[in-house]
């Protein structure tokens, strides 16, 4: 039985007031993804593609692992695109053959009057043939048990970004401004001519 289910996630921070905006900080993507998702389950695959392990989810009997390799990447003025490329279910074969997964999703800074904001918005969507066991429950209350699967993975990004975002922003400032404040330091040093 193939199904659909899909899930949308709008997200609006107000962000701190930092000497180096967030504009610069949003051109890493493996900053980004890091802050995203726990580090320890994302794999490299090139400065934009990340391979995303994710934690199993449970979809009514059945335990499923997708590993999503996305591409993320920035534009100069600091919005940053997030595109799946590719899925694969770890661990259950036939669900892998029969699974798609597409996650389309942006952020992008913007200043107000009243300080900078950051605006995004994340679309999921998962097709699926499911086992045959599958085809005597009310095809109603599997698409509302997905799309609710789908929508707390993408609540849970949004935590991690409202949470996890800014203090990796705040700690990268803090970086920066120590290291531009060494460079200037050891600039003013005297030059002693050795006699």
């Amino acid at each position: 039985m193939l199904i659909r289910f899909t899930a949308s996630q709008s997200v609006e921070i107000s962000v701190p007031e930092q000497p180096i905006p967030i504009q610069h900080y949003l051109r890493q993507p493996q900053r980004l993804v890091n802050a995203l998702v726990d580090p320890s389950r994302v794999k490299p695959l090139s400065d934009e593609v990340f391979r995303l392990k994710m934690r199993p989810l449970n979809f009514m009997s059945l335990s499923i692992q997708p590993a999503v390799d996305m591409r993320v990447w920035a534009e100069s003025n600091g919005t940053i695109h997030v595109q799946s490329i590719a899925c694969e279910i770890l661990g259950a074969e036939y669900i892998n053959q029969r699974f798609t997964l597409n996650l389309q999703g942006h952020l992008y800074p913007y200043v107000l009057s009243s300080g900078t904001r950051l605006k995004g918005k994340a679309d999921l969507e998962v097709q699926v043939d499911l086992p045959p066991p599958f085809s005597f429950t009310p095809k109603a209350i599997l698409e509302a048990t997905g799309n609710g699967l789908l929508k707390s993975v993408l609540v849970t990004i949004k935590q991690r970004l409202l949470h996890h975002l800014l203090a990796d922003y705040c700690r990268w400032v803090n970086t920066q401004t120590k290291e531009m404040t060494v460079d200037d330091e050891s600039g003013d040093l005297p030059i002693l001519n050795p006699k």
